[in-house]
C-alpha cells in the first residue's frame, strides 16, 4: 500500500474543511469528484480514489450533527429510495460471492479484473471469482455512504443550497481540467497532469480523431469526461432556463456543450442530442412572457432558427459540410464498424449470454465488463439487482411534491436532468453497474425534501412564515 501525493492532498484538504464546518466538507467532497483518474491510495492492483477517500471526512463532518444522523436513518425507509439503493448493495455483495461460484465454469466471461481462469486470445474466460468482485463490491458501499449522506445533508435548507451549489463549481472545475488538458497537450506539458493521473487504470490520453485530439481532462478516456461533462450541462442547462444565476449557469451550460462535442466521444455526441432534447422540452413546459421565464422562452423561440440557420451555413460550405459529415462518420455511422465498436458489440453480446446462461441472476456483481449499462447490471446483478435499481431510480426521480415551481423544485428537476444525462451516455458506453460518486450525489438531491421540516413540523411563529413562503412558491427565491 502506498500513499500518493494527491492522497496528501485529500487528507490535507479533509482535516481543514472538518475545522470549516459540514458545508465546507460537502463542497470539497462534490468538486473532488472531478479526479476520475486519481488514485490516493494504492493498495496492490486496486485504486482508492480522492473522492472514496473524502467520504471518511464526509461521514466525520455530517454524522456528529444529531439532525443529519436522524435524517440519514430516514433515508432507509421502505417509501425512500436508500431502502431499495441498500437492497441493490446487499445484494451485489451477495452475488459477488456466490454467483461466480454457483455458475462456475458454466458462461464464458470479458473479465473486468483479474482472474485465475486462462483467458482465450478472443479475451475471455470460463466464470469464476475475479478481483473486481472485491472492488466493486466496496464502490457499491461507497456509493450507498454517498446517497445517505447527501440526502441526509440535503434535508436541511442551507445544506441543499451547498450541494446545489457544488455541483455548479463541480462544473466549472470539470470545464478548468477540460482546458488544462487542451492547454497541456498542445504545449507538450502533460507531464504536468501525472499526479491526478497516477490511478492504475487503461489511459487513452494521446488517441485523437483525424485532426482533433480526444480531450479526457482529469478522466481515464474521452467517454468518461463526456458522461461527467453531460451531467453538468443537464445540471446548469436547467438551471440556466429556470433562471436562477444565468450568468454562472448559462456560460457552464455553454462551455459544457462545447466540451462534449470536443471531446470526439460517441456517446457524448448522442448523449448531448439526449440531453439538449430534454432541455427544449423544460423550455416549452416552463416559457411564457413572465420575466422569470425569458430564458425559457428564448430557448423556445431561437434555437430553431439557430439549428435551421447552422445547418444552412455548412450546406453551403462543401469543405465544411465534407469535414462534419466524415467526423460524423467516424464517430457515429461507421462506428460500429470500427475496431472498438466491434470489440464492444462483442462485449455486449458476451454479458447478455452470461444473463442467459444464469437464468437471469447474473454472474456477480464485478465479474465482467459490458459496454452498456443495462447490460452490465443485467449480467452482473440480473433481474433481481435491476428491480432494485428501477425502484431505486423511481423513488429519487418522481415528484413528491406537486408545488415544484420554488429554488428547491428547480434544483431537484435539474438534479434529476443531470442523472438522466448522465445516464444517456453510461446506456451507450457504461462499463460497470457503478455509475460514480456523482451519480448519487445527484440522485440524492433530487430526492431531499428540506420543505418537510416546515410542511409537516407543529412549529409556529417565525417557521409559521417559512412553511407558508415553501407552499406558496415562494421560499429561498431572494438567495439563488
Amino acid at each position: 500500500m502506498s500513499l500518493e501525493p494527491i492522497g496528501i492532498i485529500t487528507f490535507v484538504i479533509g482535516f481543514y474543511c472538518l475545522l470549516l464546518g459540514t458545508r465546507a466538507t460537502t463542497i470539497a467532497f462534490i468538486v473532488i469528484c472531478t479526479l476520475g483518474s486519481a488514485a490516493a491510495i494504492l493498495i496492490g492492483g486496486a485504486n482508492v480514489q480522492p473522492a472514496h477517500l473524502f467520504l471518511v471526512f464526509l461521514a466525520l463532518a455530517s454524522l456528529t450533527w444529531r439532525k443529519i444522523a436522524n435524517q440519514a436513518l430516514v433515508a432507509f425507509r421502505a417509501s425512500e429510495p436508500g431502502f431499495w439503493l441498500l437492497c441493490l448493495v446487499i445484494y451485489g455483495i451477495f452475488s459477488s460471492y456466490l454467483m461466480p461460484r454457483l455458475f462456475a465454469g458454466e458462461t464464458y466471461i470479458v473479465p473486468l479484473g483479474s482472474t485465475e481462469s486462462l483467458i482465450t486470445v478472443y479475451g475471455v474466460a470460463p466464470l469464476a471469482p475475479v478481483s473486481s468482485n472485491t472492488t466493486q463490491s466496496i464502490y457499491l458501499i461507497g456509493d450507498l455512504a454517498c446517497f445517505v449522506m447527501i440526502f441526509a445533508i440535503a434535508s436541511t435548507s442551507s445544506g441543499f443550497m451547498s450541494v446545489a451549489n457544488a455541483i455548479i463549481i463541480y462544473a466549472g472545475a470539470n470545464i478548468f481540467f477540460g482546458i488544462l488538458d487542451l492547454l497541456t497537450s498542445m504545449t507538450g506539458t502533460q507531464e504536468a497532469l501525472k499526479f491526478i493521473r497516477n490511478a492504475q487504470y487503461t489511459f487513452h490520453d494521446e488517441e485523437s480523431i483525424g485532426d482533433l485530439r480526444r480531450i479526457i481532462g482529469s478522466w481515464p478516456e474521452a467517454s468518461a469526461f463526456a458522461g461527467m461533462t453531460l451531467s453538468a450541462l443537464g445540471f446548469t442547462g436547467t438551471m440556466w432556463l429556470y433562471g436562477r444565476s444565468p450568468a454562472i449557469t448559462g456560460t457552464l451550460a455553454f462551455l459544457s456543450l462545447t466540451f462534449v462535442i470536443l471531446s470526439t466521444s460517441s456517446s457524448g455526441l448522442v448523449g448531448s442530442v439526449v440531453v439538449l432534447g430534454i432541455l427544449y422540452l423544460i423550455a416549452l413546459m416552463r416559457c411564457g412572457t413572465h420575466w422569470n421565464y425569458r430564458f425559457s422562452a428564448a430557448m423556445v423561440l431561437v434555437a430553431p432558427l439557430a439549428v435551421l440557420t447552422i445547418a444552412l451555413l455548412i450546406l453551403s460550405n462543401e469543405a465544411a459540410s465534407a469535414k462534419i459529415a466524415e467526423y460524423l462518420n467516424v464517430l457515429i455511422f461507421d462506428k460500429s464498424n470500427s475496431e472498438s465498436g466491434m470489440q464492444r458489440a462483442s462485449w455486449n453480446a458476451f454479458a447478455w449470454d452470461n444473463f442467459i446462461d444464469t437464468w437471469g441472476l447474473g454472474v456477480g456483481l464485478g465479474t465482467n465488463r459490458a459496454s452498456s449499462f443495462v447490460l452490465a447490471v443485467l449480467s452482473n446483478v440480473g433481474i433481481p439487482g435491476a428491480v432494485f435499481y428501477i425502484l431505486f431510480m423511481a423513488l429519487c426521480f418522481l415528484p413528491k411534491i406537486k408545488n415544484t415551481r420554488t429554488y428547491f423544485g428547480d434544483v431537484r428537476t435539474a438534479a434529476t436532468v443531470a442523472c438522466v444525462s448522465l445516464l444517456s451516455g453510461a446506456f451507450i458506453a457504461g462499463g460497470t453497474v457503478d455509475l460514480g460518486l456523482l451519480f448519487y450525489v445527484l440522485a440524492a438531491l433530487a430526492s431531499a425534501y428540506p420543505e418537510r421540516a416546515y410542511l409537516y413540523s407543529a412549529t409556529t411563529g417565525a417557521r409559521d412564515g417559512d412553511r407558508h413562503a415553501v407552499v406558496c412558491g415562494n421560499f429561498d427565491e431572494a438567495q439563488v
